[in-house]
Parts: structure tokens; sequence; C-alpha cells
């Protein structure tokens, strides 16, 4: 069988390849069998000439005993592992794997028929060896990275949720704590616009806990709720909050008018988060003295919410990578770096968009479109206008 190998290597590989391609999603076939069939056919071609020449050290130590060796891998389990942990980085199912190794046997007996070359029982025990060590080996490292890449995940999406949670309370906890320390000063009501500040905040800080707590019961969230909101009522909400960080951080909050006649539909707490996260960020990365705006404009069938900051730029090709969890613009690691991930996802849950463009040498603009309520709708709208009172 060796001697047929050598002779007819080309072709048991071309069979091979044409099997796999015909496969479904297979036709990456040069990648993918790099350590699958030519390594394969290569140790099983040694190990019988191993056994042909009586070495029966040097044929376990290629291809292995019967039914494997946990304690060590041969030469064909090593390379078995590595085309199994290939397929599962190709995106490819365990049933692949095994599917490659059987193409080769029927390859090697197909072309044993056709060219009248029968093999001797011991010849097809080795083979049937070397398959079934090759297979149980890459199907078993084919799981374990599997496995070990499932647990990573879940462990990334738990540190994820973690993360925002941590994040949206910490938002939270500093509006309450701006407002308290400016009602305590004496000469602002209760009842006023600080007031309302330290209330949204409160109440924030409950919804996301229990939003936790039913994380963690597995019950629906509570935070999925839409209904038709004022953006004008929306704006200054987020503008009297965001107030009092302007004056911590040295910088001035421009929040331009708004028509009140214009809504959306979406959950009004997760939105006025959002905008919150972006003008947070603004805050962060504005130098002191400048100017962050707060705008709102329709373009036809959208409202556009816009934040507008004096950051100097960005370097090309950051925009994207700062809506990446955990991705931080500069040496300032105060924060987790999820700020401007949480606030896309949450505008995306209903249906919006959020995005930047860079004002090289000035700041950045981001950009936080929803699907508008036309109910009150103009024709006229159909071409971009400021939402001036």
């Amino acid at each position: 069988m060796h001697i047929f190998i050598a002779n007819n290597r080309a072709e048991l590989l071309a069979r091979c390849k044409a099997k796999v391609a015909r496969r479904a999603r297979r036709d990456a076939t040069e990648a993918q069998l790099s350590n699958g069939t030519p390594l394969f056919l290569e140790q099983l071609q040694r190990t019988l000439v191993a056994e042909e020449g009586g070495d029966a050290v040097q044929s376990l130590q290629i291809s292995g005993a019967a039914g494997g060796d946990a304690s060590s891998l041969s030469e064909m389990g090593v390379g078995a592992t590595a085309h199994g942990k290939q397929l599962l980085e190709l995106g490819f199912g365990v049933d692949q794997v095994v599917h490659d190794y059987g193409d080769l046997c029927q390859a090697i007996t197909d072309l044993a028929v056709e060219r009248d070359a029968p093999f001797g029982v011991e010849e097809f025990r080795t083979l049937n060896r070397c398959l079934d060590n090759a297979i149980a080996d890459a199907v078993t490292e084919f799981s374990y990275q599997r496995d070990t890449f499932l647990a990573q995940g879940q462990v990334h999406a738990v540190e994820q949720r973690i993360g925002a949670l941590a994040h949206e309370l910490r938002n939270s906890l500093s509006s309450a704590t701006l407002a308290l320390a400016a009602l305590e000063s004496g000469s602002l009501p209760i009842s006023g616009a600080t007031g309302a500040v330290l209330k949204r905040a409160l109440f924030a800080m409950a919804r996301l806990v229990e939003g936790a707590v039913a994380d963690v019961r597995g019950n629906v969230r509570l935070d999925g709720q839409r209904e038709l909101f004022s953006v004008q009522s929306l704006i200054a909400d987020a503008g009297s909050a965001a107030e009092l960080a302007a004056s911590t951080s040295g910088c001035t909050l421009t929040v331009l008018p708004v028509d009140g006649g214009v809504k959306v539909i979406g959950n009004r707490e997760r939105i006025l988060a959002a905008v919150a996260n972006l003008l947070q960020n603004a805050f962060k990365f504005t130098s002191p003295g400048s100017e962050v705006t707060l705008s709102a404009s329709t373009y036809g069938a959208l409202v556009n919410i816009e934040v507008s900051d004096h950051c100097g730029g960005l370097p090309p090709g950051s925009i994207e990578r700062m809506f990446t969890p955990f991705a931080q613009r500069s040496t300032d690691r105060t924060g987790l770096g999820l700020g401007l991930s949480i606030a896309r996802q949450s505008v995306e849950m209903d249906g919006g968009t959020l995005y930047a463009r860079d004002v090289p040498g000035t700041g950045c603009v981001f950009t936080l479109s929803l699907p508008r309520d036309r109910a009150r709708g103009r024709a006229e709208d159909a071409v971009a206008m400021p939402l001036l009172s």
C-alpha cells in the first residue's frame, strides 16, 4: 500500500479536494487541508513502511497504538489536532472533521479498485487504525477548542454586561452627586430643574438595578418599553443634567432650541442615557474653556440629535474603533471605554443609528438618528432643517 500511495499521491489528493469542494461551504480547500489529508497521507505511508520493515516502535511513534494513547500524541495525532483546530477557526462543524478523513479512505479504496491494486489484510488494519486515531484526536481537539471558545465568549459577554451596568450606574450616580451638591448650596429649590435632575438620576439607578435583578432571575427586562415622546423634552432633560457636568469640566454647554411638535417613538430612558453618554464623552475630551453643543434636526423621516465637541480632531481610522467595547481614546483611563458602545447599542435597539464624523483640527460630531413620528410631519421636512422654536 505504501508504494501505491507514493505512486498515486497527487491523484489521491486531487480526489479528496474534489470531494471536499462539493460539500457546502468548503471551497477554500488549500487552506483547509494544510494539516489534514496531505500530512495524514505522508504519515500513513511512513507507518506502512515502518511496519513492512518490522519496526513496530517507529510505527507507533508515527501513528499511535490502536485505540490511541491518552498520555501522549503521536505525530499523526499532532497533525490531526491541528486540523481539527483549523476547521473550527474556519467556521465548520465536527462532521467536517470526520468527512475529511473519510474522503481519503474512500479515495484510496476507489482508486485501488480502478487500478486493480489489492491490499493485504494487515495493511487495511493499519489504514483503519490510522484513520481511527486521527479522527479521534481531531474531534477531541475540535471539541476542546470549541468549548474553550464558547466559554471565553460567555465570560466576555458577562464582562460587557457588568461593565455596562457599572458604567451606567456611575453616570447616574455622578449626576445625582452633582445635583445634590448644587442643592446643598442652598441657592436652588428642590422643586426646580436641579431637583428634577436628582430625581431622574435616582430613577435611572433604580431602573438599572431592577434590570440587573431581572437578568439574574432570567426575567424579561423592564427597559424594553417604547413610547411616543417629545424630542424637545428629551433635549431639555439631557441639557439640565449636562449643565452640572459642564461646569465641573470647565466647558460651556450650548443647547439649541427645539420645536415641541417633533416626536419619536422609542424607549425614552434608554435614549436619554445614550445622549448622556455622548455628552459625557464630549466633556471628557473637549479642551477646557471651549464649547460642547447639543442640537437636533429633522431629515425626512428621521430625527437627528447631535453632540459636537472640541477635542481637536481624531487620528485617521479611529472613528469606528471608538465604538468598540472597552476601547479608550486616550491615556485617560478613568472610564471603562464602554460609553460609546453602550450608546450605539441603545440607539440600535430602537431602530436608530449612531455614527460620528471627524472635523479635523476642531473636534467630533456624534449623530444619533431615530425614526420620526410622522403623524404631524410636513412635506417640507424632506429637506434638512433645524428644529428651531
